[in-house]
């Protein structure tokens, strides 16, 4: 079963690695649901040892992209390509409230994306159903799809992604992501059918000064990847085997 780790900067990058991640999504913050990485990151992503895809999200709130937004999107695809990573990690919807994907732009960033892995991000947790799109998107090249199951976290979307599991066409893999913890992946695991979990696995730090939150330059409550809860969530996962 494969264990995908999202991070969010370089020491992430290293606890994951570290703590037996079989495959990163790359980001920027994030407390924000994950944004595009910074060059600086891409490029410390370049010499992983497992497979990197790029999170391509170019700002924070909803997924109804612009014109200028989706030309940035493909630039950012090309450059993603051009630094050697394995894929990246997209998303689309038709409208703010997100109740439908934007199909022809998803097309758009999936043929400029041709030749790379191409995750399909949690804008589909805000339809009103998602195993009526899991054939449209497999037919658009995409390998995966990240889920909490319409949930906020997927322990609460179980029997949902359960459906999509039975649901997706050949090729096709729903990865559950949301919540997830060392103490509750293999309730996910074994209630969906998956064989692929996505999770943060971040602690809370406590060595960033105060000064930096009261000037919002850091979150309330900073985070990052840990590399003991990462294997942790390594050994409950191949406790399953």
């Amino acid at each position: 079963m494969i264990l995908e780790i999202c991070v969010d900067d370089a020491a992430g990058l290293d606890a994951a690695v570290a703590g037996g991640a079989d495959r990163i999504e790359l980001c920027a913050a994030l407390a924000l649901g994950g944004l595009s990485p910074s060059e600086a990151l891409l490029q410390a992503a370049r010499g992983c040892p497992v497979p990197v895809y790029a999170m391509v999200r170019p700002r924070a709130g909803d997924f109804l992209w612009s014109e200028v937004e989706l030309g940035a999107m493909a630039a950012e695809i090309a450059r993603v390509r051009a630094l050697g990573l394995a894929g990246v990690v997209l998303g689309a919807a038709a409208d703010a409230p997100g109740t439908a994907l934007d199909m022809p732009a998803l097309a758009r960033l999936s043929q400029a994306a041709e030749g790379l892995g191409r995750t399909l991000h949690r804008v589909v947790d805000l339809l009103p159903a998602r195993t009526p799109v899991l054939a449209d998107v497999a037919a658009l090249g995409f390998e995966r799809v990240l889920t909490s199951g319409g949930a906020t976290a997927a322990l609460a979307g179980l029997e949902d992604l359960a459906a999509q599991v039975a649901a997706a066409p050949p090729g096709l893999a729903v990865m559950p992501g949301g919540g997830i913890r060392p103490d509750n992946v293999a309730a996910v695991l074994r209630r969906s059918g998956a064989r692929a979990v996505h999770a943060s696995a971040s602690a809370a730090r406590s060595d960033v000064p105060a000064v930096l939150t009261a000037f919002g330059f850091a979150p309330a409550e900073p985070r990052r990847t840990d590399a003991a809860t990462v294997r942790a969530l390594r050994q409950a996962i191949d406790a399953l085997a």
